[in-house]
């Protein structure tokens, strides 16, 4: 027998990917100068990108004990994958970053090193990083309110209608 983990999974990199959108959106930073955000927004970042991949997993798993609407699945999915994608793109950003304060000074300067270098400074720039974590929180609300939707209706979210509508679900 398989169990619908799911919706006990997929609460925890929500909240943590929650925070660390507001921490990178709203500049904490400015008026708190003497905490360390960085720190705090690694931990949220990691944690939550890797809960998001356990939501993921567990999540197709529901799919197939669960029977919801296909298509309204399929967007849910769809904005998953996208959340998914925005924060691994910050991670990623991340990763670039250890590597080239770790390794680059003892590697050749070749066009391979020189791009990730490259690459590290585009998504760990201010304004790409905060455009990153704004798309992913909107795709964390659409995959939350599509969910909410599966499970509850279009009656226990008022955005839920209107949501639909932009994204073209005529399920009502």
């Amino acid at each position: 027998m398989q169990y619908n983990i799911h919706p006990i999974v997929v609460h925890f990199p929500i909240a943590l990917l929650f925070f660390y959108s507001l921490i990178k959106i709203v500049p904490f930073y400015k008026w708190f100068p003497n905490v360390s955000w960085r720190h705090i927004e690694r931990f949220l970042l990691i944690f939550g990108f890797l809960g998001a991949l356990v939501a993921r997993m567990t999540g197709e798993i529901a799919a197939k004990i669960t029977y919801p609407d296909p298509k309204v699945l399929n967007m849910h999915s769809l904005f998953a994958f996208l959340t998914v994608l925005f924060y691994g793109m910050l991670v990623f950003g991340e990763a670039l970053y250890f590597f080239n304060q770790k390794f680059t000074n003892k590697l050749n300067k070749n066009l391979r090193v020189s791009f990730l270098i490259g690459l590290e400074k585009v998504l760990n720039n201010r304004f790409v990083s905060v455009l990153l974590a704004l798309l992913g929180l909107l795709s964390i609300f659409t995959t939350g309110l599509l969910g909410g939707v599966m499970v509850y209706g279009i009656s226990a979210d008022p955005l839920a209608l209107s949501v639909l509508d932009l994204l073209g679900l005529n399920i009502y």
